[in-house]
């Protein structure tokens, strides 16, 4: 029984090379993959690369000839993808939520600024509205904070194979997937991402911001911050102790002091330390004392 991929991402690229190791390249009747041009890398020439390295046609999603989707009648495995799938039948996609929690974009960073301690992955059955097709499995993990968001990633990609693996092992057995109905009075939904909202909001605490600049780091383009007219990415920070501050809310975004030489912020409750800022160009930077971030 051969399967056809969709994929996106280190995700993706994890699924491809453990199902060629484990089934072989005449598993795939073809992989489809895209690019992502909002993050610093996309895995998108590592899995064309293992595509052809394993002799499966590989197209690129603006160049998949319509007809060929259509046509194919067996089952579609969907990672990281993020564009409809014309043809749905036999489509199973694989979220990195635990649905019904987070519908939508960007699930698994928006489960690290909340702090989630539980996250994992959900196999559904394709559907008109996204992200609420009936459920077939899930896999979850537990995660201890303060993480980063490739180390989240890391943690995460083992899951996505091992539902494939089961998934596809039943389809060779000719064994029914088993279904379930999402709750929607428990959905929650993730929306997409600008560059917007890659700025820190600086009326969350300062262990919030700590799980956001964690959630938008490599591979994503990292948090932002504006300062002395000018845009900086905070690469490392950290929760410190907290401080009484006279007038706080007047005061939020200002560097307070400097600790082991580095500039320690206001932040609504909390005060955070900044270890390593760097400008959109990767260089160094070196905050002033009389700084105000916002």
């Amino acid at each position: 029984m051969k399967v056809a991929f969709y994929l996106m991402n280190s995700k993706g690229l994890y699924v491809l090379q453990n199902f060629l190791n484990k089934f072989g390249g005449c598993a795939v009747e073809y992989v489809v993959g895209a690019r992502d041009l909002n993050v610093q890398n996309d895995y998108f020439y590592e899995i064309k690369s293992l595509a052809s390295q394993a002799q499966i046609g590989f197209y690129e999603r603006t160049e998949f000839p319509v007809e060929k989707e259509r046509r194919f009648n067996g089952y579609k495995f969907s990672v990281g993808w993020r564009w409809l799938i014309k043809n749905e039948e036999n489509l199973i996609v694989f979220h990195d939520s635990l649905l019904p929690k987070y519908r939508g974009f960007a699930p698994l960073v928006n489960s690290l600024i909340n702090n989630e301690q539980a996250c994992g992955v959900t196999a559904l059955l394709a559907d008109a509205k996204y992200d609420c097709g009936d459920i077939i499995e899930q896999k979850s993990i537990c995660f201890d904070y303060p993480l980063k968001i490739q180390d989240a990633i890391e943690k995460i990609e083992p899951l996505y194979f091992d539902l494939i693996d089961r998934i596809y092992q039943k389809l060779l057995n000719g064994k029914h997937l088993d279904r379930q109905e999402q709750d929607d009075s428990q959905a929650t939904y993730s929306p997409w991402l600008d560059e917007e909202d890659y700025f820190i909001n600086w009326q969350w605490s300062a262990e919030k911001i700590v799980n956001f600049v964690n959630a938008v780091g490599y591979p994503y383009n990292g948090a932002k911050a504006r300062v002395n007219n000018s845009v900086v990415i905070f690469s490392d920070v950290e929760s410190v102790n907290d401080l009484v501050v006279e007038h706080r809310e007047r005061h939020i975004g200002k560097v307070l002091l400097v600790e082991d030489g580095c500039p320690v912020i206001i932040c609504k409750t909390g005060m955070l330390k900044l270890i390593e800022i760097k400008t959109p160009t990767n260089e160094q930077v070196k905050i002033n004392f009389r700084s105000r971030f916002c």
